[in-house]
């Protein structure tokens, strides 16, 4: 029986391409054996790209020279971060021809793994490896230009692909997936572990919880055909258009950038995803201090939905550059934050932080006690309003009283629009909420209040705040109240 591998001289490429992940051929006497003289190449392969795990699902089709009898093909992960409990291998044409008869890991041969094929006849057959790696991902990121007016905004959309596995792929099909999958382990510690050390149970697990995320995946339709887009890539490299075709699937949704890519170890692109002009948009500005600190902050609220010709997708997690433009064509930077996913039809909220040309002050005018519960010693209970002259003596205490802080907030627009302003305040305990501005609970621990001020205009938006301590507090509430603060 000839055991060994024969050892193959390629060009460099192809060299890189068997010792990674390739397939190397080792000879059986009595099986009449695979013909060594031609080097199987990878016919396709396709890059199915998780953003929210380090998770990416590799399908690569083959074509090898068949011998009747047992044909032993090993498969090699050597120095790339592939995760061996999720290799499998298929005969996708040969229609019962050809039998996977068992996968063996030799402990003489890491990071590497043999089957034995069975074919019946003498054939040229398609294979089909499917695995899981780490070291490829893929992010988003937006660019935001508001009109002058503020009253719409040009939304541009890019991905950008990188591949630090260890592995080249060559003329790859490339789909990214937005969606969230639950792992239980991640596939980079499994890859750089010895097979011998992993639990055989736990593999067994996690091979068929990628195996379930991968199914469906690789069984999806073609995506319907998308607009030619742009596309940009870095170092200031100009390529052909692209396409970027986007398909719904459960709780998953593909983006196939169209045509293939070469994408080498080591590697990044950017690509154009869409542009969405005339995106209409409203501006707010919201005090909210457990949100944004104490700064009145300025956000650009839009809709991912048909109406703002947005909509056709959810929007990955990415990073936003935020511009307006002037009236004479310039650009006037804003802001830069992270966007977390959008689904179809949530709202969108690019906070600009404090703006300049409105200015923002809250005073604490007064605070003081009243409503005061005194107890005797023995248990007596009597109220005493007001707490001008209050006096304990040496048989009583003070059991409960309410605590009036009366604030006001001072708004100056300097701006050329009115704006939009929200107060929104969450308190912790027995508390009423008094003011002219007509208050609401947001929900049972939040007022919210609402004011236009118009350009130029000086606004002093006063409230109240009482506090229920002791036998006072009734339960932990917030109560809301039309009227004027203070007394």
């Amino acid at each position: 029986m000839v055991s060994a591998v024969n050892t193959l001289i390629a060009r460099r490429w192809m060299s890189r391409l068997l010792s990674l992940a390739g397939l190397l051929l080792s000879l059986s006497a009595n099986a009449g054996n695979v013909d060594l003289a031609t080097v199987p190449e990878r016919r396709t392969v396709q890059l199915t790209i998780y953003n929210a795990e380090d998770l990416t699902l590799v399908r690569e089709t083959r074509e090898l020279n068949f011998k009747p009898g047992v044909n032993p093909l090993r498969f090699s992960w050597a120095n790339t971060l592939i995760d061996p409990t999720s290799v499998e291998l298929r005969f996708p044409d040969a229609a019962g021809g050809l039998e996977l008869l068992d996968t063996t890991f030799p402990h003489d041969k890491p990071q590497s793994l043999y089957w034995n094929v069975r074919s019946d006849t003498e054939r040229t057959a398609r294979i089909e490896i499917s695995y899981f790696t780490s070291g490829i991902r893929w992010e988003a990121d937006y660019l935001a230009i508001a009109d002058p007016d503020e009253r719409q905004l040009r939304l541009d959309s890019f991905v950008r692909v990188r591949n630090d596995s260890g592995e080249d792929y060559e003329d790859a099909q490339v789909r990214l997936v937005v969606g969230t999958l639950n792992l239980v382990e991640k596939i980079a510690v499994l890859a750089r572990l010895p097979v011998g050390r992993i639990d055989e149970l736990k593999r067994e697990e996690y091979q068929n919880l990628r195996q379930k995320a991968a199914r469906p995946l690789m069984a999806a339709p073609a995506a319907p055909a998308a607009e030619a887009v742009g596309m940009a890539a870095d170092a200031a490299v100009l390529e052909a258009p692209k396409a970027i075709a986007k398909a719904g699937l459960s709780e998953y949704f593909i983006y196939s950038i169209e045509g293939t890519e070469t994408v080498p170890n080591g590697w990044a692109k950017r690509l154009r995803s869409f542009v969405a002009e005339a995106v209409p948009m409203t501006v707010e500005y919201r005090y909210r201090p457990r949100e944004y600190g104490e700064a009145l902050t300025r956000l650009y609220l839009l809709r991912n939905d048909r109406d703002s010709h947005l909509g056709g997708t959810p929007l990955p997690d990415g990073r936003v550059r935020v511009f307006r433009a002037d009236a004479e064509g310039g650009l006037h930077y804003l802001a830069t934050q992270n966007l977390a996913y959008v689904p179809i039809g949530d709202r969108i909220e690019l906070n600009l932080g404090a703006d300049p040309a409105v200015l923002f002050k809250e005073v604490k005018e007064r605070v003081y006690r009243d409503q005061f519960w005194l107890q005797i010693k023995g248990g007596t209970l009597y109220r005493k309003l007001g707490e001008e002259g209050l006096k304990l003596d040496v048989d009583s205490q003070v059991a409960g009283w309410d605590e009036h802080t009366v604030y006001r907030q001072e708004i100056r627009n300097y701006s050329t629009q009115p704006i939009r302003v929200q107060i929104r305040r969450a308190y912790d305990g027995d508390v009423l909420f008094r003011s002219r501005l007509n208050p609401t609970l947001h929900d049972f621990q939040t007022v919210q209040v609402e004011r236009v001020v118009a350009a130029g205009e000086k606004a002093a938006l006063e409230y109240e705040v009482v506090a229920r301590m002791g036998y006072s507090q009734k339960q932990s509430r917030v109560e809301v109240q039309a009227g004027d603060p203070g007394r």
